[in-house]
């Protein structure tokens, strides 16, 4: 995909398709104005019919039949003004190409009259080509038709197969050029990097073992510059890391623990640290899960794809700090020789954990991973998980769920997800919590009663950090979309990718 920026006139734009932005309650006023004057007044005429009306998510399509050289023309709605945001951007570009590339078109301007909105020039510029850029992205890889699609870094056309797709999208805009050419560029990094995580979320279990994970790291790391080490299941018992090979040992598939370093700071700095989880395929094990709905399990990676994500991100974006990833991933199986509930499994830090059930396993791979980032001395620590049913319950699809032991860290994190328009919220850590976990027999049992289950996840979590400024996100109920809506289609989002990329560029400016 070619990106472009440009601040000439839209009338100007010599592509073969534009999209521009009108507010609801008022006239068509900047980009669509200057057009509707070239257009001998048929936006107004669409506009006074109530053809247009400029509500949020409208898409009305007409033909030029040559009066300027654009052929077609999107008329986006932008919804009020008074409520227009960066994630109001995001959506109108990722409305507007979808609708002009089934339309046929190839070479795109996005023009949704941001110069008298009130935003940030340059932040809407990158909101733009991030909405477009996630809109537009699909997985085709196993349909006999794909449609371009990029994997690996390779991209892959099918055009004689009959599939839409765009060549070129040209962000038209007000303002500095190399302003908006550094803020688009931006966005490039950050919705190709979530889309590299939707990728793998949205692979079969059956091709994203831990192992073939594993190696789509490597790989990503060997062609944007970062370090990589990838080690098996003996150095994990060299590690004494008791809770990952518990969870492991039930898969004939062997278990991944991926290191991924990116150095941007002093050499002594440990830097902060990204630990994802990464369970290719949950089961529940012997406690295992209906079968409806399972298929989803897949899925339960995304923690770790959201931290691959973030350091392809943080590779190409060069925040001046150090920044480590860490995904320990395996699949959760019920074969013979499974962990069971009723087992004691000890971590690497020499904790103990009593199992009550197979199916809460990803804090269990989590606590030997945390473990491992507070050894190598990383802080803060961010850790993103698919970790329980509970946060859905509680925050719905909408927010991820914060939990967090350091106000300042809290704030940051907070701070970081608003500028990456990803949506989460903080929940309570009260000491009075930790009985959720007490066990009798060991040093903690691995979850609680049903009330509380998303904070007695984090609980248990909070044992294996060495109490340095930590953050764990529950992703379970933001990480896919059940189904195709505005902004993409169904599957894996990629959440957490900007968030963390983003927090990376805020404890490095503060540093400096």
């Amino acid at each position: 995909m070619d990106i472009r920026v440009s601040t000439r006139d839209v009338q100007q734009f010599d592509g073969d398709a534009l999209a521009v932005g009108v507010f609801a309650g008022e006239e068509p006023h900047g980009p669509a104005a200057a057009l509707d004057e070239a257009l001998v007044g048929v936006i107004a005429e669409l506009h006074a019919s109530g053809e247009v009306t400029g509500a949020a998510d409208e898409v009305v399509l007409l033909h030029t039949l040559g009066k300027i050289e654009t052929a077609r023309i999107a008329i986006i709605g932008l919804g009020r003004r008074e409520h227009f945001t960066l994630a109001r951007v995001r959506r109108a570009s990722a409305t507007a190409c979808r609708a002009l590339r089934k339309a046929g078109a190839h070479d795109v301007g996005l023009a949704l009259a941001w110069a008298d909105s009130g935003l940030n020039l340059a932040q809407a510029a990158r909101a733009s080509i991030e909405g477009a850029l996630l809109g537009l992205y699909e997985f085709t890889l196993y349909q006999s038709t794909p449609s371009a699609h990029e994997r690996d870094g390779q991209q892959q056309t099918d055009e004689h197969a009959g599939r839409k797709h765009l060549h070129s999208i040209t962000i038209i805009g007000r303002g500095r050029e190399p302003a908006l050419r550094a803020a688009v560029e931006r966005g490039r990094i950050l919705a190709e990097s979530t889309n590299f995580a939707r990728d793998l979320g949205n692979e079969p279990p059956n091709v994203l073992t831990p192992c073939e994970f594993a190696q789509r790291a490597s790989a990503m790391a060997e062609r944007f510059g970062l370090e990589c080490e990838i080690y098996g299941p003996d150095w994990m018992r060299e590690q004494g890391m008791g809770a990952l090979l518990g969870v492991a040992q039930g898969s004939h598939q062997e278990p991944r623990f991926i290191l991924l370093r990116y150095r941007g700071g002093a050499a002594d700095e440990p830097g902060l640290g990204l630990v994802g989880k990464g369970i290719t395929f949950d089961t529940g094990g012997i406690s295992i899960k209906p079968a409806a709905a399972m298929d989803a399990m897949k899925m339960d990676m995304c923690g770790g794809a959201a931290v691959i994500g973030a350091m392809m991100a943080i590779a190409q974006l060069k925040p001046a700090t150090n920044v480590t990833g860490i995904v320990p991933t395996t699949e959760n199986m019920p074969g013979g020789n499974a962990y069971r509930p009723g087992d004691i499994l000890r971590a690497s830090n020499g904790k103990t954990i009593e199992i009550l059930t197979t199916d809460a396993e990803g804090r269990l791979i989590l606590a030997d991973a945390l473990s491992y980032a507070t050894r190598l001395g990383l802080t803060p620590i961010i850790d993103a998980a698919t970790l329980t049913g509970a946060i859905v319950i509680a925050l719905g699809h909408l927010r991820a769920g914060l939990f967090c032991n350091d106000d300042t860290l809290q704030r940051t994190l907070m701070a970081a997800a608003e500028a990456a328009g990803e949506r989460i919220w903080p929940m309570p850590m009260d000491p009075e919590y930790n009985d959720l976990v007490r066990s009798e027999i060991a040093d903690i049992k691995q979850t609680g009663t049903r009330g509380g289950g998303a904070i007695a996840a984090a609980k248990v979590l909070s044992h294996f950090v060495n109490n340095l400024p930590w953050a764990h996100l529950d992703i379970a109920g933001v990480t896919a979309r059940e189904k195709r809506d505005a902004e993409g289609d169904k599957g894996a989002t990629g959440f957490g990718v900007r968030t963390f990329a983003e927090l990376a560029g805020i404890l490095a400016m503060r540093k400096g």
